[in-house]
């Protein structure tokens, strides 16, 4: 039974996750955290900031350590599965049918109407880690990494993966 909630857990988010990995994480936090009490918000958000800090897919590698968790190593599978499975469905029966409506003004209006939308489900998503970050990391703690994110990356242009690594390391030592 577990291995079936696992791929359910993950496929409603490739389904409905129009857009890639990052417009599914809410819909996988949804998934994980609420609907099945898998992991806590904190244990997400760090398993998001793990899989942001690695290179890839975030879907795929969120899913992958859930599925281990939860399931063990077959778990793991059946997540990853469950993960592209959609994408894998829908990019085979749909590619004819979007090949002949690219450039029509239907389908520039849909990729328009779409991104406000992706927009807001990851600032909702955003906003709930800043909030519980000063209720588990404290105000001090996050008020620092806040400013020397900004300044690394606005400042000294210093390369988003090397600030998520400082943000990493500062975790791992003082936290």
């Amino acid at each position: 039974m577990i291995y079936l909630q696992i791929f359910i857990a993950f496929f409603i988010p490739g389904v409905l996750g129009y857009g890639g990995g990052p417009s599914s994480i809410p819909l996988v936090e949804e998934e994980v955290v609420q609907n099945y009490g898998w992991m806590t918000s904190q244990e997400f958000a760090e398993v998001l900031a793990l899989g942001n800090a690695l290179p890839g897919p975030i879907a795929t590698k969120m899913a992958g350590y859930i599925g281990f968790e939860v399931g063990g190593i077959l778990g793991s599978v059946v997540a990853v599965g469950a993960t592209v499975l959609p994408s894998l469905m829908l990019m085979v029966f749909l590619a004819g049918v979007l090949y002949k409506m690219k450039g029509t003004k239907k389908f520039d209006t849909l990729t328009t109407l779409i991104r406000p939308v992706i927009a807001i489900l990851l600032g909702v998503i955003a906003f709930d880690f800043f909030a519980g970050s000063f209720v588990e990391s404290g105000t001090v703690h996050t008020v620092i990494l806040m400013a020397a994110s900004f300044v690394m990356l606005k400042k000294f242009r210093i390369h988003p993966a090397l600030v998520i690594i400082f943000g990493l390391v500062y975790g791992a030592i003082l936290l």
